[in-house]
């Protein structure tokens, strides 16, 4: 068991002490994160006695039903999917005709490129302003960043 303990809340209402082993951000921006209950379990010894054990069984909740035990340290957990505060990504396009050379896409645009990189909203809307990168024709981001 690795991890940090934090107070799980489950869908009918039951609360139980549970491992978090890692966190996740989902494309729709919703937190999740994976966790392990520890939960009733039996196993049978060599000599073909059965005991009661507890068994780390994985579970999956959204982050509003976690809430963190204080004096755990969740600063080492593995967390995957969008950077915090980096709501934009800017795409490096090939260097053909007049610049600019870069586009800014919204983290979620389906145009974006796979070597496109985190941004935060400053830097984007800064890049667009400059004139240093275009907006996505798909996602249009300079709505949302260019006042």
């Amino acid at each position: 068991m690795a991890g940090p303990w934090a107070r799980a809340r489950l869908p009918d209402g039951q609360e139980l002490d549970v491992i978090v082993t890692g966190r996740e951000r989902l494309p729709d921006g919703s937190w999740w994160y994976e966790c392990e209950a520890i939960l009733p379990d039996r196993r049978v010894e060599p000599d073909g006695l059965t005991r009661p054990v507890g068994a780390p069984t994985p579970i999956v909740l959204p982050a509003d039903r976690v809430t963190p035990i204080p004096g755990e340290d969740y600063s080492s957990l593995p967390t995957e999917g969008a950077v915090e505060h980096r709501q934009w990504r800017v795409e490096r396009l090939r260097e053909y005709g007049d610049g600019p050379w870069r586009r800014v896409h919204r983290r979620d645009c389906w145009q974006a490129g796979a070597s496109a990189e985190p941004v935060t909203a400053e830097a984007a809307g800064e890049l667009l302003r400059s004139g240093a990168a275009r907006g996505c024709d798909i996602c249009r981001p300079e709505r949302a960043l260019v006042n």
